[in-house]
């Protein structure tokens, strides 16, 4: 039995060598990972002279009415009674003696230019009064504004340097994938010249902060005075500004967001040339395309942009784009959604021609724009949509759940209707409607149906009824306000 057990162990060992083996380069290759790439060191040293803190101060004017104001501690607080104290014995009105006082900041940024220049986040100098920067060595020296863009919440400073400075360089933010090591250097917390690494978690992300988001969003460790901060590949290139986190506590979640470099690189250039960013502007407005919306325009697979109207100054009307075109590409960028189309013209240089290609009742048209400037005053406004009043409506027919009525002088004072908008006047909803789930109301005007203009109630009916017959499903309206601003919905029609 010895000898049996002896033979057996012998023929084992070879296999339990490899086992052991095995382990062991689990347990050596685990840490490995865990540390990441070994080239985070080498990158982190070779850059992180080019990233500085930025030092604000402003001044803080006390309210109109010369008195601070307590701060409202919840009850119980064991600060309540110093508070108490403070504010009630400093002139016995809230500490009416008071003085204007100053408030400091900090944020990040990086230098892309060894004469001085600058990179950070708007909202880091936002309204200061003051503006330092300071280097990695501790030298500290005052910055003063080359420009700023709220839009990209980006900025351009510059400053004199005291010697010869570290510059880093843009990356192509285009090449980065989903799973890429990223390297965010700033001053989290006032700490300074923080390293943490992490990777892209996602790319094209659109958390609504603005009209032209599309955040690299990272795990890497972002936090508060890291604003305004680079974010590097590991070629040691910039490929974002560390922008803003999602945080319920204040501190790092592993949800950052960084403006793509893409994005940095063409901003940072014209505030360079101009101090202004020289947003390019199409003159159109637009809204996203619904599966219904594209079973009505013909448009499949349901994509691009719908231009719901045209400025009659803006460049879209010369070159003969109309309100139910649904925008596919722009300057020979495909484009899937409303977003799209908003960043591609954005960047897109003021004066330069580009072919836009549209889908026009089911064909494809390509029409030559010549790119124009969007002025700060271009904004698009909300629809104000006006208080329905409890009169009298002069309904004349029915319809898809509205009740409807040729305009007239009464209507349009109701409803304050400018003359320039034609149609037929909503006066009434079902509120078990399609049409009120789609946010139609009352002093809404349809100008078109199923891209046919109406101007009674009697020529809607009759085009849903054409439709019906044709076997669509749904009728595409298109609906101006009362200031004659322009949407499409489209209604179920069964």
């Amino acid at each position: 039995m010895i000898a049996a057990t002896s033979a057996l162990s012998l023929r084992l060992r070879p296999l339990l060598a490899a086992v052991c083996l095995g382990a062991a380069a689990m347990l050596i290759s685990k840490p490995a990972f865990a540390r990441g790439p070994e080239g985070i060191a080498d990158v982190a040293e070779k850059v992180i002279d080019a990233v500085v803190n930025i030092s604000t101060s402003q001044t803080v004017e006390l309210p109109s009415d010369g008195h601070s104001t307590m701060p409202q501690l919840p009850p119980g607080s064991p600060f309540s009674e110093f508070f108490d104290d403070f504010f009630k014995h400093r002139g016995g009105k809230g500490g009416s003696d008071l003085q204007p006082h100053k408030t400091t900041s900090l944020g990040s940024g990086f230098i892309i230019d060894s004469s001085g220049i600058v990179v950070t986040n708007n909202h880091v100098i936002a309204d200061a009064d003051e503006i330092n920067v300071i280097l990695n060595d501790g030298t500290k020296i005052k910055a003063s504004i080359v420009g700023i863009d709220k839009k990209s919440d980006l900025a351009v400073l510059k400053f004199k340097p005291p010697h010869p400075l570290t510059s880093v360089k843009f990356g192509d933010s285009d090449k980065l994938r989903i799973g890429d090591w990223v390297i965010a250097i700033g001053n989290p917390f006032s700490l300074g010249g923080t390293v943490t690494a992490g990777i892209v978690s996602a790319k094209n992300r659109d958390i609504a902060n603005g009209p032209y988001d599309s955040y690299i969003q990272t795990d890497a460790a972002i936090n508060r005075g890291n604003s305004g901060g680079p974010l590097f590949n590991l070629d040691g290139e910039v490929i974002g500004v560390n922008t803003l986190i999602i945080s319920p506590s204040g501190g790092s979640i592993g949800i950052g967001f960084a403006v793509p470099s893409k994005t940095v690189a063409v901003v940072v250039d014209q505030l360079r040339k101009y101090g202004e960013f020289r947003r390019g502007w199409l003159g159109v407005r637009i809204q996203g395309v619904t599966d219904e919306i594209a079973d009505s325009l013909n448009v499949h697979p349901a994509r691009g942009a719908l231009v719901a109207g045209v400025d009659d100054k803006g460049p879209a009307k010369p070159a003969g784009i109309e309100p139910g075109d649904v925008v596919v590409k722009f300057d020979g960028e495909d484009i899937k959604d409303p977003k799209d189309l908003s960043r591609v013209v954005a960047d897109t240089g003021v004066g330069k021609q580009v072919d836009v290609v549209v889908i026009r009742k089911g064909k494809e048209e390509t029409h030559k724009v010549t790119v124009g400037k969007l002025e700060d005053t271009d904004k698009v406004q909300a629809a104000v949509k006006p208080k329905e009043e409890h009169v009298e409506k002069p309904v004349t027919q029915k319809a898809l759940g509205l009740d409807l009525a040729t305009l007239s002088k009464d209507l349009r004072g109701k409803y304050k209707i400018k003359d320039s908008v034609k149609g037929v006047v909503i006066t009434g909803v079902d509120d078990s409607s399609d049409a009120a789930e789609k946010r139609l109301s009352a002093g809404d005007v349809i100008v078109q149906v199923a891209q046919e203009a109406v101007s009674t109630a009697d020529d809607i009916n009759k085009r849903i009824e054409q439709l019906k017959k044709s076997g669509k499903k749904s009728v595409l309206l298109l609906v101006s306000n009362a200031d004659g601003e322009l949407r499409f919905v489209a209604l179920s029609v069964q």
